[in-house]
């Protein structure tokens, strides 16, 4: 094998496990978008995905720019916002978006 053909390997070996990865990622950001509601940790999402949940937050991190747990609050912030315009009450909001308390939706 030449050079060449060993440099095409190497640069399609890594090209591959990047598109791996960041398959992963969007899954996962799919996942907190359908299921922000529900009690979502960074050990069920990791579990979810079959992945470390360190591997998970530091790739995450590099293709989002924040962690799951910063994107999965602003998330419910985001929806919580679209449900007090509609004159949703405050603690309905609260626990709709997956808030498990006023306390923790209010700070």
């Amino acid at each position: 094998m030449n050079f060449y053909q060993k440099e095409i390997l190497r640069i399609k070996s890594k090209i591959y496990s990047n598109q791996k990865q960041l398959d992963t990622v969007i899954e996962l950001r799919n996942y907190i978008d359908q299921h922000y509601d529900s009690d979502l940790n960074l050990e069920s999402l990791s579990s979810a995905r079959f992945i470390s949940k360190f591997h998970l937050l530091r790739t995450f991190k590099r293709y989002y720019g924040q962690t799951p747990s910063q994107y999965l609050i602003d998330k419910r912030i985001e929806r919580a916002k679209e449900l007090l315009k509609k004159g949703t009450k405050v603690t309905e909001t609260c626990y709709a978006v997956g808030f498990v308390s006023l306390g923790s939706f209010s700070s």
